[in-house]
């Protein structure tokens, strides 16, 4: 059926989070479709209702609260011979009332490191991602020595930054390792996450809770199982790429690059609208990459992407 033809279910569903950032999630009723798993609450967008005017509707039908502060967090659209579902997910962080469930069902408060232990349907799964992960990732640069890369990655965090990728490019297995043994603990006690960008082996090796793949390494992958930590993400730089990084279920990527950088300067940019475009489609969180600054994180959540990353923004 032409894509004009197919008949668009409209979904709009929420991330809240208290003071806390604790989030909140509903068990679907025991007689409904994949009852007794958990959800985000949300419900569907009547023809011609504006999108965030269908969130507070539903948000106090389901939950008595009204929504007082959220942003776009991720689109997933779903394309089916007759019809196509678009879940438009919004992450709230300001409400008033109390949340409880209106409805009669059950609703609790968790933490998002806790998100893994509760059942969802599949389909949830690239919110869970979204809901989990920061809007900064800081790619580090090259440092002289390692104390150099300790107190670049210090500064970072003093900063706010809660995802480091340590892309030590030119060292060697070895050097990557020693380098990656001295910032592990100095993450972890900030309640940061470190990533590596290397080889999935190595990743293993090291113990690495997050391996981030070239685009090269995302075409030779071969199954997800080739890492055995948590969070898989890749490089992209176009839809295809997209396409195949959701295809082996991974949690993220990056898309760039979106603007000019001093790093590879003269080379074809995407700009806002082709992002856009190309995260439009996309199952998955997207990074914008590329000549990104703080000051672009609105522009970003406005085109689609989770947030940005970016190395000369904190190294």
């Amino acid at each position: 059926m032409p894509d004009n033809q197919r008949r668009l279910i409209h979904v709009a569903a929420a991330v809240i989070v208290d003071e806390s950032r604790r989030i909140l999630l509903a068990r679907r009723p025991d007689d409904k479709h994949q009852g007794g798993l958990w959800e985000f609450p949300g419900g569907k967008v009547e023809p011609g209702e504006p999108v965030r005017e269908a969130l507070d509707r539903e948000l106090h039908e389901e939950l008595g609260i009204r929504v007082e502060r959220a942003r776009p967090l991720i689109q997933i659209p779903h394309h089916y011979p007759d019809k196509s579902v678009l879940l438009d997910v919004f992450l709230v962080e300001g409400f008033s009332g109390q949340a409880h469930g209106r409805e009669g069902q059950p609703v609790c408060w968790v933490d998002a490191s806790a998100l893994d232990n509760y059942d969802f349907p599949a389909a949830n799964r690239p919110i869970l991602a979204a809901a989990q992960l920061p809007d900064r990732i800081l790619i580090t640069g090259n440092a002289a020595t390692i104390d150099e890369y300790v107190t670049r990655v210090r500064a970072a965090l003093d900063k706010g930054v809660r995802w480091i990728m340590l892309r030590a490019k030119g060292e060697t297995e070895d050097a990557i390792a020693e380098i990656y043994a001295r910032l592990r603990p100095i993450c972890d006690a900030a309640g940061a996450v470190l990533a590596v960008n290397c080889e999935p082996v190595l990743a293993s090796r090291l113990g690495a809770d997050a391996l981030h793949l070239s685009s090269v390494q995302l075409a030779e992958l071969a199954s997800r199982d080739a890492f055995e930590g948590r969070w898989l993400s890749a490089s992209c730089h176009d839809a295809q790429q997209l396409e195949r990084a959701a295809s082996l279920g991974l949690d993220f990527t990056t898309l760039s690059p979106v603007m000019p950088t001093a790093t590879h300067p003269g080379a074809e940019v995407l700009g806002w609208d082709s992002f856009a475009a190309q995260v439009s489609e996309a199952v998955l969180p997207v990074y914008a990459l590329g000549g990104m600054g703080e000051e672009d994180l609105p522009t970003a959540w406005a085109r689609g992407a989770q947030g940005i990353a970016a190395i000369r923004a904190w190294w």
